[in-house]
């Protein structure tokens, strides 16, 4: 196994705009694709949002960062309590991948391979307009994904935004300039 499939793995650039981040959560397979498509189910992790599984079809995606760990925290003071973002379904092959648009960031496909009683969640953001926005994209993603290995293993997520401000700075050092 990569060092990629591990729950404190970062992201790594496949393109100069391209953002894939890898988690080994526990299966089966149609568990996980449960996380990815019901809005309940992602909202506790990423963001809620009603998604009708057909390419073409819009959805909205609603995030409440604030709501994914009971433990409070102060936010980062630039982003509001909740944010929404218009999205399009460009491919969708159940259970094992999902692409959307992500309104003004690119596109996102998210893609499950079962390996034993785990299953390999690979996402990959591309077509990220400028750096400051891949930073920040990768350290959400990273957040994100880290909120649904402790939801899915049954544990209790660390509070999001102090993660996001402290893999922000990593990121930075890390991805080229």
């Amino acid at each position: 196994m990569t060092r990629l499939a591990t729950r404190d793995a970062y992201g790594a650039l496949t393109e100069p705009n391209t953002i894939r981040i890898e988690r080994l959560l526990p299966g089966p397979v149609d568990r996980v694709w449960a996380y990815l498509t019901d809005s309940e189910k992602r909202r506790k992790w990423l963001a809620a949002g009603e998604m009708e599984l057909r390419v073409g079809a819009p959805f909205e995606l609603v995030w409440r960062n604030d709501e994914l760990s009971s433990r409070k925290e102060p936010k980062v003071n630039d982003f509001p309590d909740e944010q929404r973002m218009h999205s399009r379904i460009t491919e969708v092959d159940p259970p094992r991948r999902l692409s959307f648009t992500w309104e003004g960031s690119g596109d996102v496909t998210m893609e499950l391979t079962p390996l034993g009683d785990e299953v390999l969640l690979t996402v990959t953001h591309r077509s990220l307009p400028d750096r400051d926005t891949l930073i920040m994209v990768a350290a959400g993603w990273h957040m994100h994904l880290d909120t649904l290995a402790d939801r899915a293993a049954g544990a209790e997520p660390q509070p999001f935004w102090s993660g996001w401000r402290r893999l922000r700075e990593e990121y930075d050092a890390r991805l080229p300039a």
